[in-house]
């Protein structure tokens, strides 16, 4: 069932962390921010959300990365119960598509909750102070690819935030599958 996050609560302060990366690296919030904001994805590998926009997603990231941003992705699926997201996967999917950004594992889901992430995708961005500035989605597609010239809303965001530190008001939810949670 597809799942949309809240609307972007501007300011808000994400909590840090220390997760395990493909890349063999442990990285903090800290270790990931870009001089002028950061981007920090909620995504897993077998979402056909996530696989609609993958390279658009990688388009954005690299160009991203070009403006000063940092950026990474986390997935938090139950592993156990979804062994398509398990870490080993995660390190095919990002060496196969050649991932410009850490890929990072929640095993534990703990980010995931203290941040609400709540779908896949699931952008948050924060400009350089760490604020968040946007919680929308990547651009008109849902399932399947929107048009190719469909409008960039996420890279005009976070380039607005890079050039600015705020982000647009007007932002629509990304849409997506729901995070797979361990039972508790």
């Amino acid at each position: 069932m597809a799942v949309s996050p809240p609307v972007c609560d501007f300011g808000w302060k994400a909590p840090d962390f220390a997760l395990p990366a493909t890349d063999g690296r442990i990285y903090s919030l800290r270790d990931i921010a870009g001089q002028k904001g950061t981007l920090i994805m909620f995504i897993w590998n077998h979402c056909p959300y996530v696989l609609a926009v993958l390279e658009r997603v990688i388009r954005d990231a690299r160009d991203l990365q070009a403006l000063g941003l940092g950026v990474a992705a986390i997935c938090a699926n139950d592993a156990d119960a979804y062994p398509a997201d398990s870490f080993s996967r995660m390190g095919e999917m990002a060496q196969q598509h050649a991932f410009p950004f850490p890929y990072l594992h929640d095993a534990t889901q703990d980010v995931a909750r203290a941040w609400g992430a709540a779908c896949t995708p699931d952008f948050f961005g924060f400009n350089a102070d760490g604020g968040l500035q946007y919680r929308g989605r990547l651009d008109a597609s849902r399932n399947k690819s929107g048009p190719a010239d469909a409008r960039r809303e996420l890279f005009e965001a976070m380039k607005q935030v890079a050039a600015t530190g705020q982000g647009p008001q007007h932002q629509i939810p990304s849409m997506g599958c729901s995070i797979k949670w361990k039972a508790a």
